[in-house]
């Protein structure tokens, strides 16, 4: 059997193979890549998967869509093995009980945040697939981040043979302890870059660069930010994982699991979506937003408008466009490429996109949505420290207060914990005085020299930093 293809949500790339999709990263349309079809698994199958590793859990369900034809089964193997290694805790992402429903736990890889599942894995295919022969042994990864994204990618990236990494990050808008965990490392392949502005320019700048055709090719650009497939893929796993944790308990053997996400971009709850769409038996699917809640708007009232950011204490949220929307909108409106292509062409114009009638009762039949502001998330945090004895950092807390929101708390809900709390210091002593003593790898930080650029929110300078930082690799080997 073959691969699974991909196809670009605006119809401008047909029928691509894994190899080729994770390399480009954003289609050449401005669309992004989707799988033309859905492997699915049936329960006879999962119930097969519920005493392997998760690890063994994870090749499972990758090797649906990656065959032999892409990834032979040994390599594929190895790369996820190699990836969960990183990992501190020996399940890797553990299911634990905290005040009546789950928590699954995704911060304990390298840097402390979901994250690190997609992105150990990115990084491990990148060099499988450079050193078996494409791009001529070479990747130039532009990423964007708000606070996560880039601390993963470099810990993923660093060191990596043939791959030059440069991540751009909102000055003055992730936590310290985000900013450090980028700047401290020293590998030469990294470059850390501060941009005047919000994470949606910094997104925007590495769209830009990827519809620059002629830049694009000559610095042979790759992503590592969702827009890229197999980030989702990759997220996808631990939908598996946690389900059949929850469901090792006989009361709940055969229900549907829910879950509650605390999302920015709409990448990590996307990928719940592609796990029911394979079959998982999951129930509701929740949404939860901060006060950057333009996803929290579009299920309730079918309003996907953009508006200015508000800077936050839960960071790695503070967006106001979701890149990984569109692939949701794609299957929303039945896969029609012309009818999603005229729908985003209108939104970058206008800002707005609206949903009525049928289409916003199937989005409502498909997610449920909360928003948690400030105050609710410090009380979340202060509750579960004082009565459960756990601590949580704000962007985690969000998700546990959109299943009180939404008066969903039950043993079959699963909220995301997201990042470790001790990525967040300042927001969480908003509500915990003192502090839990805070991870080794954390705390050393504080010591280590920085390295970092600063660029203007202006895509021509960005590019040109780009191709200056490669130039001088190039010629210092």
């Amino acid at each position: 059997m073959k691969s699974v293809t991909y196809s670009s949500t605006r119809g401008g790339q047909h029928n691509l193979d894994f190899r080729t999709v994770v390399m480009t990263g954003l289609a050449h349309d401005r669309g992004l890549f989707v799988p033309d079809t859905f492997p699915t698994v049936e329960k006879e199958e999962l119930e097969s998967w519920r005493s392997l590793s998760f690890p063994d859990v994870a090749v499972k369900v990758l090797s649906k869509y990656v065959k032999e034809d892409q990834v032979p089964a040994e390599k594929l193997e190895d790369i996820v093995k190699r990836s969960c290694a990183a990992f501190r805790h020996e399940e890797v992402t553990p299911v634990i009980d905290v005040a009546g429903h789950k928590v699954l736990e995704l911060f304990h890889g390298p840097t402390f945040a979901f994250k690190d599942v997609a992105l150990q894995m990115l990084g491990n295919f990148f060099e499988y697939f450079l050193e078996t022969g494409s791009n001529g042994g070479r990747l130039a990864v532009l990423g964007a981040t708000s606070g996560d994204t880039g601390s993963a990618a470099i810990y993923g990236l660093r060191g990596k043979k043939g791959v030059d990494c440069i991540i751009l990050f909102p000055k003055g808008r992730v936590s310290a302890i985000q900013e450090r965990q980028m700047t401290t490392v020293e590998d030469e392949n990294i470059h850390c870059v501060a941009i005047e502005g919000t994470f949606d320019d910094c997104q925007d700048l590495v769209k830009g660069s990827f519809n620059s055709p002629e830049f694009r090719d000559r610095v042979k650009l790759g992503a590592v930010n969702s827009i890229n497939w197999c980030r989702v893929l990759a997220q996808i796993t631990y939908y598996f994982w946690s389900y059949l944790r929850v469901t090792d308990q006989e009361e709940h053997k055969d229900s549907k699991i829910k879950y509650s996400v605390p999302t920015g971009n709409f990448g990590d709850i996307l990928a719940g979506f592609y796990a029911r769409k394979m079959g998982l038996p999951i129930g509701k699917l929740i949404v939860a937003t901060n006060e950057n809640d333009i996803l929290h708007r579009f299920f309730t009232k079918g309003e996907y408008h953009r508006e200015e950011i508000a800077k936050t204490i839960s960071p790695s949220m503070d967006i106001c466009v979701s890149s990984n929307f569109e692939r949701y909108l794609f299957n929303l409106v039945g896969n029609d490429t012309s009818k999603l292509a005229a729908m985003m062409e209108d939104f970058e114009i206008t800002k707005k996109l609206t949903v009525t009638g049928e289409l916003l009762e199937k989005a409502q039949s498909d997610f449920s949505s909360a928003r948690a502001d400030t105050s609710m998330t410090l009380d979340i945090i202060r509750e579960y420290n004082e009565t459960h004895n756990y601590v949580m950092c704000p962007h985690t807390a969000v998700g546990v207060s959109a299943i009180y929101q939404t008066k969903d708390v039950d043993e079959t809900m699963v909220c995301l914990a997201t990042a470790h709390e001790g990525k967040f210091p300042d927001a969480v002593k908003m509500a915990i005085d003192p502090l839990p003593t805070p991870p080794p790898q954390l705390a050393c930080l504080l010591d280590l020299p920085t390295r970092l650029s600063e660029c203007p929110n202006d895509l021509k300078s960005v590019q040109d930093f780009m191709e200056k930082m490669i130039a001088e690799r190039l010629a210092s080997k």
